[in-house]
C-alpha cells in the first residue's frame, strides 16, 4: 500500500467526516402529499427559508438517540485491493455530542484505523464545532436554485442545485431533494466543490435519509472516489435501528 492510496482514503474520509456531522439533524415530522399538493408559488428562496426554519426547530427537538452502522470499504487498482468493515454503535446526545462503540470489525488493519476510525474521531469532534456555521446548508454558504420536483415511496420532493459561495474544501456541489411536507433533507447527490487531493480525480457522493419517528436521519451512504493511478474506492455506510430516547438514556 503506497503513501498516495493512504492519502487518497484520509483526504476522503476528511470530507465525508463535515458533510454526515452537519447533515445529521435534518430531520422532521410531516403527512404525505400528492404531486398536485406540492405549492407551485414556492421559489428557491422559500423552500430554503422553511427549510432551514425547520432544521432548527427539529435540531431543538432531537434530544437524544441510539442507533448501529455498518461501515464497509473497497479499494480496487493500484498497487493492490483492499477491503475492510466496521460495525459500530452510536450515541447521540444535543446538543452535539456524539459517542461511538466498535463491535466488530474485520479485513485491512490500514482501512480499520487510518479510515474508520479517523471517521468516527473526526464526525464526534466535529458534531458540536464552531466550523458547522461555515459548512451548513443556508444561503449564506450555498446557491440555491429550484430545477424540478421529483417523489420517493410516496413523498413529494423539491429539487434543488446547490453550489458553493466560498472555496470552503468541505463544501460541495450538487442536488439536494427537499420533502415537500417536512421540509428536510431527504436526499443529496453531490461532489466536493473543490478536489479535496492531489491523488483524487473525482469523487460522487450520495446520502440518503429516512423518518424515524418524528424525525429524519441518515440511512444510507455510497462515495465512489476515482484514484489519479487508476484506483477506485468504494465507501458505503448503513444505519439501522435508530431508537429516540430522553437524553438521559444515552449514557454507557
Amino acid at each position: 500500500m503506497t503513501e498516495a492510496y493512504n492519502q487518497t482514503v484520509m483526504k476522503r474520509g476528511s470530507f465525508i467526516i463535515h458533510l454526515l456531522a452537519f447533515f445529521v439533524v435534518s430531520l422532521g415530522a410531516s403527512q404525505l402529499v400528492s404531486s398536485a399538493d406540492i405549492p407551485a408559488d414556492l421559489n428557491a428562496n422559500e423552500i430554503v427559508r422553511r427549510m432551514v426554519q425547520r432544521n432548527q426547530e427539529r435540531a431543538r427537538d432531537l434530544q437524544a438517540f441510539t442507533g448501529y452502522r455498518r461501515y464497509r470499504l473497497e479499494y480496487r487498482g493500484f498497487p493492490s485491493q483492499r477491503s475492510a468493515e466496521l460495525n459500530v454503535e452510536t450515541s447521540y446526545r444535543a446538543p452535539g455530542e456524539k459517542q461511538f462503540r466498535i463491535i466488530s470489525e474485520s479485513g485491512s488493519q490500514l482501512i480499520i484505523d487510518r479510515v474508520f476510525k479517523k471517521l468516527l474521531e473526526g464526525e464526534s469532534d466535529a458534531a458540536g464545532g464552531s466550523n458547522h456555521q461555515r459548512t451548513a446548508l443556508t444561503p449564506e454558504n450555498y446557491e440555491f436554485r429550484l430545477v424540478g420536483t421529483d417523489a420517493n415511496a410516496g413523498r413529494n420532493q423539491y429539487v434543488l442545485s446547490v453550489t458553493p459561495r466560498t472555496d470552503n474544501k468541505y463544501l460541495y456541489c450538487g442536488k439536494i431533494w427537499v420533502d415537500a411536507s417536512d421540509f428536510a433533507v431527504a436526499q443529496i447527490s453531490a461532489q466536493p466543490g473543490r478536489n479535496p487531493s492531489f491523488w483524487t480525480v473525482h469523487t460522487d457522493i450520495q446520502h440518503f435519509y429516512a423518518k424515524i419517528g418524528e424525525f429524519w436521519l441518515p440511512s444510507h451512504d455510497t462515495s465512489v472516489t476515482k484514484v489519479r493511478f487508476g484506483g477506485t474506492a468504494t465507501l458505503t455506510i448503513d444505519y439501522f435501528n435508530y431508537e429516540i430516547k430522553p437524553d438521559s438514556a444515552t449514557s454507557h
